[in-house]
């Protein structure tokens, strides 16, 4: 299974586009905490869009973060993430 199109990847899935500063923000958040990830950009990836749009109700909400248990992040803020990996 492609985990880029997945509701249950086999690892964290993040979908950002280039000038995104949440983006940035939950990128930068993961290095720091050494949480694995695969990114996808938006950009270029018309299926990955699509995909992005599916889950959003018809927007384009960056990031998206997947997790492997199917749980979905949309712009989550620095709290949220603390919660979810339990890093604060």
């Amino acid at each position: 299974m492609d985990d880029k199109y997945s509701l249950h990847p086999s690892q964290i899935v993040m979908y950002t586009t280039r000038d995104c500063p949440d983006c940035h923000r939950a990128r930068s958040y993961f290095e720091r905490n050494h949480i694995h990830y695969l990114q996808v950009g938006l950009e270029g990836d018309e299926k990955a869009k699509k995909f992005v749009k599916s889950i959003n109700q018809g927007n384009q909400s960056v990031p998206t973060i997947i997790l492997p248990d199917g749980t979905i992040l949309v712009e989550p803020s620095t709290e949220e993430l603390d919660r979810v990996f339990h890093t604060a």
